[in-house]
């Protein structure tokens, strides 16, 4: 009996430390992971504080430099000057129209241009024969400045919005085509063979497993084509707008009001970051839904 009796307090006294040993193991790994949490939210704060710090400096040397003569203000302005130009702009409702125009234009631009190049990925995917006929075509037009063809496009669809969305276009779609249908064929080919073993079609191959396994490479192809979008609109303009801020950029240079010309600068820097800014925000809550 009492031999009974010390294996079960030997028993109970081992599965009591057991569980004390996970207990501490568990809160070791908590205050690990808060002070892991601790030190990411100051380097965190660091780099913001560096990146505004930075800015600060660009901006108060660029001040001090154009009111002391060491830079030339009638070609580089000043930032004291830029802000006025732009307070009295916006209040006047000058830049309103310009601003929905140009935005308005490159938002287009972004969705034909990567739902353009994804389903052209797609399309060559699904051939074979079509992706070896069409490769070289795709190298020799990504080596192509684009901004070359813009007077063909203007000719081509007119010098209203058709010629400006056509070279968005042109610009962002081949990347696209050639980033997504790269990921399309870095699939693993194993799952693809074991796939088709099952009796899987080709429908379902691209459905279940070529796409989704692709999905993060064409959520992070919108971040670039934000800024492809944006070159490709304002060059357009450059060349056929008679309004918007690619329009305010030229008529800047040739009534030499290089002040409007940064205006235009800064608040195409500001709509491209916030537009950058929101594409990375949808990348993220696709991308945590998807897990």
């Amino acid at each position: 009996m009492n031999k009974r009796t010390d294996k079960c307090s030997s028993s109970s006294l081992q599965g009591n430390n057991n569980l004390l040993q996970r207990l501490l193991t568990r809160g070791a790994k908590s205050t690990a992971h808060a002070e892991f949490l601790k030190k990411y939210r100051v380097e965190q704060l660091l780099v913001r504080l560096t990146q505004l710090a930075i800015l600060i400096a660009f901006v108060g040397f660029w001040e001090v430099g154009a009111s002391q003569g060491w830079i030339d203000p009638l070609l580089f302005s000043k930032p004291s000057k830029i802000w006025v130009t732009f307070y009295k702009m916006l209040m006047t409702g000058q830049l309103h129209q310009h601003i929905i125009v140009t935005v308005t234009e490159t938002f287009a631009g972004f969705i034909l241009g990567t739902l353009s190049g994804t389903l052209l990925a797609i399309i060559i995917w699904w051939s074979p024969f079509l992706s070896k006929v069409l490769d070289p075509y795709l190298v020799i037009l990504n080596g192509m400045p684009k901004v070359a063809l813009g007077p063909t496009f203007i000719v081509a669809f007119g010098g209203g919005y058709g010629g400006i969305l056509a070279m968005a276009v042109a610009i962002s779609i081949i990347i696209t085509t050639i980033v997504v249908y790269s990921s399309f064929k870095e699939v693993d080919s194993n799952l693809i063979r074991l796939a088709r073993s099952f009796g899987a079609v080709k429908k379902q191959i691209f459905s279940k497993i070529v796409l989704p396994a692709s999905f993060p490479t064409i959520v992070s192809t919108l971040k670039v084509n934000v800024g492809l979008a944006w070159v490709g609109v304002i060059v357009g303009e450059f060349l056929v707008s008679k309004q918007g801020l690619g329009y305010l950029i030229i008529y800047g240079f040739q009534v030499f009001n290089l002040t409007l010309v940064f205006v235009s600068l800064f608040i195409i820097a500001i709509c491209a970051t916030l537009m950058y800014q929101a594409v990375s925000y949808f990348e993220s809550r696709i991308l945590k839904n998807r897990e």
